[in-house]
């Protein structure tokens, strides 16, 4: 019986790693080698989520669907960063002086962020908050389909202060095809 036991015992450890091992997520950092298969599955899976509402905000604001998605990819991680997932703020943005919506206090920047009821919002926010901020005014000159454009002009207006924000974003427009949704 003990020999059973012990069989049975090995059993369950060696399924438990298994599904353990099924389960890993790849990691929340955003400069992930895509090439990656769950890295490729999360991107395709955010992407298919996520697009039919910046397509929709993309007609609704002129901000390009791909400018809009290479961001929330970046920001957000596919939606896995913390403040995506506890705040539903796929894109960064701050608190500011003039918000009086719900906020995140993220520990890792001792910085006050806006916290949204979804996903959903947090894009129709991000839509509103460049197409109402006077320093992206020069943005909404350019077409929905010059993606390049609108990445070396958010990073010019300050959206970002990496000087490789642009690039980032245009590789990642590019390695995912997200300008075929600027049409």
């Amino acid at each position: 019986m003990y020999a059973s036991f012990s069989r049975l015992l090995a059993l369950c450890l060696v399924l438990s790693l298994s599904a353990c091992h099924l389960l890993e997520m790849p990691n929340n950092n955003s400069s992930n080698n895509s090439s990656s298969g769950s890295a490729t599955a999360t991107a395709s899976a955010y992407i298919e989520r996520f697009k039919p509402i910046a397509i929709a905000e993309m007609k609704r604001t002129g901000v390009p669907a791909s400018i809009k998605m290479a961001q929330a990819i970046l920001e957000s991680g596919y939606g896995r960063s913390e403040l995506a997932k506890k705040a539903n703020n796929h894109f960064g943005i701050k608190c500011g002086s003039g918000w009086t919506g719900k906020t995140y206090q993220l520990r890792s920047k001792n910085a006050c962020f806006r916290a949204y009821s979804s996903a959903e919002e947090s894009f129709r926010q991000h839509s509103d908050f460049l197409r109402n901020g006077s320093r992206y005014a020069e943005l909404f000159k350019l077409k929905t389909t010059d993606y390049k454009g609108w990445a070396k002009g958010l990073r010019k207006a300050g959206y970002a202060t990496s000087s490789s924000y642009p690039s980032k974003l245009i590789e990642l427009i590019e390695r995912y095809r997200l300008h075929q949704y600027d049409q």
